[in-house]
């Protein structure tokens, strides 16, 4: 968990300059990655009747598209760490238009869930995890900041395609609209194109700084790649011997059950009250616009003196603050409480994203973060595909929202509470390794200043030797 004010990639990151370029680029890939699946269920009912298919089959679209883009996180790890982020953005913004156009040529809802679901998904993943990665290599004091203005492209963008998509849909129909879309995807090959390398200068660190980078909890370990296989030159699987990387992962495991099932069941939640469509649907809005405002917010406040140190707090803070919000929601009242739970909802949600990956590459650092990402993605699939599944079959067994909202809470309250708890252990730990770390510089320090006084002394023995003779 390097402290913010040093960097342990070998060079000064610029913190700026076209940085800033590089972040516009990621709120582009991102904003793509995170709304493009939920932006398809204006499609849907049409879709539905064109092939006449049941709503849960139609509903699988989106979710093989996330569950795809978090399976195929490995792989884009691996591009990422061979060739950059630059080319595999490009290549991915070329997959979801590839994507998009064959399904509009489609003649079943299979062809959907492989032109959609698994290369609009892959595609997807090509554009999220080099975003993420390359942010980390531009920033580093400001890197809170960056990373929460890019993760803000995810509302931005959700609040542009939805009104976009049922204007294309009402002038085209499906299949005219995804061809469309296609074409609107490939602007993730613009914004890859602005996600240049960085130009490294490399910096001159003392010997008790180069030592102190080094402690066991930061640096990779320097591994021999001579026998090994390919996948394990390009992903390091030694992350799962990192404490803080376990820490992160176990929880997240357990949030994401309960993180996206309140958001997809608010609407239907409104409307099983007895409110209209049109005010139902002014709640996601309502959401949308606060979690715009909040990511950016948080960024800035992850920035500071007093937070960065500390972030994980922060992070285990920002969790804990969502469970508390869904346990609250069925206690509200009427359609007012709702538009409060928004409100604060967002607020939550929006903190969490604005945090959540930013935590990782504080645990893991820059160098480490692409492979981390890739493996983390991959395990949070299974949650991210399988909890608004649950969260709708408890619904249908209890014939009530607020059963399912409870779980959810206590979902995102229980690992948020493992992460101030872990993490005060962890601070502990690495607080105790850092003052061996200085004990050993101060050792390695006195036996060089012991050496080097006897080899004066020696010196002056023989000068004086040589005046007598």
């Amino acid at each position: 968990m390097p402290p913010p004010a040093t960097s342990t990639l070998g060079y000064t990151p610029p913190d700026g300059g076209w940085g800033w370029a590089v972040v516009f680029a990621a709120f582009i890939s991102i904003g793509f990655s995170y709304a493009f699946p939920k932006s398809l269920t204006v499609f849907f009912k049409e879709i539905q009747e064109y092939f006449d298919v049941s709503y849960s089959e139609i509903a699988w679209v989106s979710s093989v598209m996330l569950a795809s883009m978090y399976a195929a996180g490995p792989i884009s790890s691996v591009l990422v760490n061979r060739y950059g982020s630059r080319p595999v953005v490009m290549v991915g913004g070329l997959l979801v238009g590839l994507g998009m156009v064959l399904a509009s040529f489609g003649t079943s809802i299979i062809h959907l869930y492989l032109c959609v679901g698994v290369i609009g998904g892959f595609g997807l993943a090509f554009n999220l995890q080099p975003a993420l990665t390359i942010i980390g290599t531009y920033f580093h004091i400001k890197r809170p900041l960056a990373n929460g203005l890019a993760m803000t492209g995810s509302p931005v963008v959700l609040s542009t395609l939805a009104p976009l998509n049922q204007f294309l849909f009402d002038s085209f129909g499906w299949r005219g609209s995804f061809l469309i879309l296609g074409g609107i995807t490939l602007n993730c090959c613009v914004a890859g194109s602005l996600m240049r390398p960085v130009k490294k200068t490399v910096e001159s660190k003392p010997k008790e700084e180069a030592l102190e980078m080094n402690r066991p909890e930061e640096a990779a370990p320097e591994v021999s790649t001579e026998g090994q296989s390919c996948v394990q030159r390009f992903i390091d699987i030694s992350l799962f011997k990192h404490r803080g990387f376990l820490i992160y992962l176990v929880g997240n495991v357990v949030m994401f059950f309960g993180f996206f099932a309140p958001i997809v069941f608010l609407a239907p939640y409104a409307k099983h009250q007895g409110i209209d469509e049109y005010s139902a649907a002014l709640l996601l809005s309502i959401f949308a616009l606060v979690d715009m405002f909040v990511r950016p917010a948080t960024g800035f406040l992850g920035n500071t003196k007093r937070i960065r140190p500390r972030i994980q707090y922060f992070f285990a803070f920002a969790v804990s603050f969502n469970g508390v919000c869904h346990l609250l929601c069925p206690l509200l009242p009427g359609y007012a409480g709702l538009v409060g739970y928004a409100v604060i909802f967002g607020v939550a949600f929006g903190m969490v994203c604005a945090l959540l990956f930013e935590t990782l590459m504080d645990l893991v650092g820059a160098q480490r973060f692409s492979s981390a990402v890739g493996l983390v993605t991959i395990i949070e699939c299974a949650p991210v595909l399988l909890g608004p599944p649950i969260a709708g079959a408890m619904v249908d067994a209890f014939g009530d929202y607020k059963y399912m909202y409870y779980t959810c809470g206590v979902l995102m309250l229980l690992p948020g509470i493992f992460f101030f708890i872990m993490h005060y252990f962890n601070y502990k730990k690495l607080e105790e390794e850092k003052r061996q770390n200085n004990a050993a510089v101060d050792m390695r320090t006195a036996e060089d200043s012991e050496l080097q006084s006897q080899s004066h002394k020696q010196d002056l023995i023989t000068e004086t030797e040589k005046l007598k003779s």
